[in-house]
């Protein structure tokens, strides 16, 4: 048990000096003997405005919103209240300029995020006698109470052990982010999921590095000193990102890299930082990559990519069935699909998680049994679904195709369904188009 408290009281005390040293390269004043003893920006030094035009003053007991959005960067556009009057005069005006925004904006949309908020955090204030709520509203990060007391976890901002039995800590629910309650005040990155919602795309390029002396030799997250010879601390690099971070704000997690999988076809991990593996396993099922447009060329090199692709072409053209076949609704026969909902959208877009099951094979076992259960509802099962199928008007044989079959061939103005050799060998137009043409030239001597 001695030791036990003894951990526990060198613990805070690490993070009490981490926390009063976050950045000791600034300048502030000098002591006896020439040394500069860090200083920390109070709270009151680091309001800023809501929006423009508009900020309180005068307060005495002060709360940070966190309302900016990029985790790569530190937190701009912040809001402080002193108490609850103030807070509700914030929400009027926010709303007032919601209104005043064009529908539909982007500036519109981020008012509207900053409005809910701003609401949540008077819901917070109106009960003063809670001294540990349930909910917290920090940077964007909505912190829920954890109530578990056992489970060993680790402070995301000090980076010491949370001691769940004695220690009250909190988690988002948006980016899992978990931290003392005696850390929240400390936290300055918002909330991973807000730059997910705003800004959901990748960076492309692999591992963009800046240099350090581009960092000013700072952790391109918290700023606290960095250098490659671990003096102060040591400066760790995000293969994602490319910039260079503290071990406070690396922790040599591995994940796999979009850029390395889109240009390189490689599912290896790398090591990231804490924001960016938050940020990776939020995207992990985004359907954000278009790969005809990033690299085209992998659909040469990628037999698997082509099946898919194949496989997903087919989907699209038997959901106008499915749509209209009341037998299919009732079956849900699309929810099938409801993991991978861009299936039945599109078949040029791709999630990374997409390509990681593609490179393991497992996409394409389910993909082609759904495919399967498709088309047996389509050509068997259904007799509303065969009735709507063609037949060659070339050849006028065999039996009734659909435009997903592999041997038949498409019209691209009609949308008629040939087989393939009768189509290509034909050397005349497609009679349907030829049957269309004409009734529209007799309409037209008629109306004459």
């Amino acid at each position: 048990m001695t030791n036990v408290t003894g951990e526990m009281e060198y613990g805070e005390k690490l993070a009490h000096f981490r926390q009063t040293r976050l950045n000791p390269f600034d300048r502030g004043e000098v002591e006896d003997g020439g040394l500069q003893k860090s200083r920390t920006p109070t709270l009151q030094e680091a309001r800023q405005e809501l929006y423009s035009g508009t900020r309180i003053q005068n307060s005495d007991v002060t709360m940070d919103l966190g309302l900016a959005e990029d985790h790569f960067s530190r937190p701009v556009g912040s809001f402080v209240a002193s108490d609850i009057e103030q807070l509700k005069q914030a929400i009027e005006e926010c709303k007032k300029l919601i209104l005043e925004l064009p529908e539909h904006s982007e500036r519109q949309k981020d008012a509207v995020v900053k409005l809910i908020h701003l609401r949540l955090k008077l819901q917070e204030l109106n009960d003063p006698d809670e001294d540990e709520p349930n909910l917290r509203i920090v940077l964007e990060h909505r912190f829920s109470k954890e109530k578990s007391k056992s489970v060993k976890q680790t402070c995301d901002k000090c980076s010491a052990i949370i001691w769940g039995l004695i220690q009250t800590w909190y988690t988002c629910t948006g980016c899992y982010y978990r931290c003392h309650s005696k850390c929240m005040n400390l936290i300055t990155k918002p909330c991973v999921r807000s730059k997910v919602s705003h800004q959901s795309e990748y960076e492309l390029s692999i591992c963009p590095e800046v240099g350090l002396d581009r960092q000013d030799y700072r952790c391109a997250e918290c700023r606290a000193p960095i250098s490659l010879r671990g003096v102060p601390s040591e400066a760790r690099q995000c293969d994602y990102t490319g910039q260079y971070y503290c071990s406070t704000c690396h922790w040599n997690d591995t994940a796999i890299i979009p850029a390395r999988v889109i240009h390189n076809w490689e599912f290896e991990p790398h090591k990231v930082c804490r924001s960016s593996l938050r940020y990776l396993a939020l995207m992990m099922s985004r359907p954000v990559l278009k790969l005809k447009e990033i690299n085209p060329l992998l659909f040469n090199f990628v037999e698997e990519l082509v099946e898919i692709r194949k496989l997903r072409q087919d989907i699209l053209l038997m959901k106008p069935y499915f749509i209209t076949c009341k037998e299919a609704m009732e079956a849900r026969l699309l929810l099938q699909l409801q993991d991978r909902q861009h299936f039945v959208e599109n078949d040029d877009m791709y999630s990374l998680q997409d390509l990681i099951d593609i490179s393991s094979g497992r996409l394409s076992c389910s993909l082609t049994e759904v495919h399967t259960t498709f088309a047996k509802h389509i050509k068997l099962d259904c007799d509303r679904c065969q009735a709507k199928g063609f037949v060659c008007e070339l050849c006028k044989e065999g039996d009734i195709l659909f435009p997903f079959d592999s041997h038949t061939s498409v019209c691209h103005d009609c949308a008629a369904v040939f087989h393939r050799d009768c189509y290509y060998d034909n050397s005349t137009t497609c009679p349907r188009c030829a049957r269309m043409t004409e009734r529209r030239q007799d309409e037209d001597t008629k109306d004459a």
